[in-house]
C-alpha cells in the first residue's frame, strides 16, 4: 500500500511492516519447498507402478508430441478465434439480459419473466446438449444458409455462458446501494443513464473476479466444438490419435488450453488481490 505524500510512518508501523514482509517472505519459501518435496514424492510414486512404463509410451511420447504440434497448434488458433468472438457476443448478450431482469415496473413483468425463464433453462441444459441442439438442429430447418461449424459452436456458447455472466452481473448490480440510484435520479440523471453511470460501472467492478472465472470456463468448454466437426485443437488431436494409436496428442491438446487459459487466471488472482486490498484500506495501523 503506498504511503500518502505528506504524512509520516512511525517506528511502530515500520516495524510492523518489516515483521510482515519477513512473514511474507518465509511463508514464501516454506510453500515453494514444500510444493517441490510433494511434486517430487508424487512423481517418484508414479514413476514406480508397474504400468508407468506402458502410460509413458502411450501418454508421453516425444515423438508422437513433435509430430502432432504442429497440427494441435493450427487448430488451437480456431478455438481462440471462437472464443474472441464468444465473448464479445457473451459480454453483450448477458449485459442485456441483466438489465432487463433489474427493470422494476409491472410493465416490466413480461420481459423479467423472459429473461429469468431463458437464464433458468441455459443454466440447467448442459453445454455439449446445446451444442447439439444447435449445431444439428438449427441447420437442417433449411432456414439459415450453410455455415461452418464454428459458427454454430459461437452461437451455443454464446447462449449458454450469457445465462451464467447474466446472473453474475445482476448479483453485482443488485450489490449496488439503492442509494446511488437514488442520488443519480436527484441530479436529473435518466433511468437509462443511472445504469450506464452508475451501476454498471459499481456493479461490475464488485463481480470482476467470478465475471473472469466464468470466461476462464467458457475458454476450456470451446474446445467442445470438435463435436460439431470443427477441426480445432481437440479434433486435430483426435485425428492423430486416430492415425497413431497413441494418447500423446491429447496430452498436447490440454497442456495448450491450460497455456491460453493462465492469463486469465492470473488475471483474475490479480484482480482479487486488488480488491482486497482495496476493501482492507485503513485497516492497518
Amino acid at each position: 500500500m503506498t504511503q500518502p505524500s505528506g504524512t509520516t510512518v512511525s517506528a511502530v508501523e515500520r516495524e510492523r511492516r518489516a515483521y510482515r514482509r519477513g512473514r511474507q517472505r518465509r511463508s514464501a519459501l516454506v510453500s515453494a519447498v514444500s510444493t517441490v518435496v510433494v511434486a517430487v514424492i508424487v512423481w517418484l510414486g508414479v514413476v514406480n507402478t508397474p504400468g508407468w512404463a506402458s502410460v509413458q509410451k502411450s501418454f508421453f511420447d516425444p515423438h508422437t508430441a513433435f509430430t502432432s504440434f504442429p497440427a494441435i497448434l493450427l487448430g488451437l488458433w480456431l478455438n481462440v478465434r471462437v472464443l474472441f468472438f464468444a465473448s464479445i457476443g457473451v459480454a453483450v448478450f448477458a449485459t442485456f439480459l441483466a438489465v432487463i431482469r433489474t427493470l422494476r415496473g409491472a410493465v416490466f413483468a413480461p420481459l423479467r419473466w423472459l429473461a429469468s425463464g431463458y437464464t433458468d433453462l441455459f443454466r440447467g441444459l448442459p453445454v455439449i446438449i446445446v451444442l447439439y441442439l444447435v449445431g444439428f438442429g438449427v441447420p437442417a430447418l433449411g432456414v439459415f444458409p450453410r455455415l461452418p461449424a464454428e459458427v454454430w459452436g459461437t452461437l451455443a456458447l454464446i447462449l449458454t455462458y450469457s445465462a451464467y455472466v447474466s446472473e453474475v452481473l445482476r448479483a453485482g448490480m443488485e450489490a449496488v446501494h439503492p442509494s446511488q440510484r437514488l442520488a443519480a435520479r436527484s441530479l436529473g440523471l435518466s433511468h437509462a443513464q443511472t445504469l450506464r453511470l452508475v451501476v454498471l460501472p459499481q456493479g461490475v467492478r464488485k463481480v470482476t473476479p467470478a465475471l473472469v472465472n466464468d470466461f476462464v470456463s467458457m475458454q476450456k468448454d470451446v474446445g467442445l466444438i470438435s463435436i460439431l466437426g470443427a477441426v480445432d485443437a481437440v479434433r486435430s488431436a483426435q485425428i492423430d490419435v486416430a492415425t497413431t494409436y497413441n494418447f500423446t496428442p491429447y496430452v498436447i491438446a490440454g497442456l495448450l488450453f491450460v497455456v491460453i487459459s493462465l492469463p486469465l487466471i492470473r488475471l483474475t488472482d490479480w484482480l482479487e488481490a486488488r480488491q482486497r486490498r482495496r476493501e482492507q484500506i485503513g485497516g492497518t495501523v
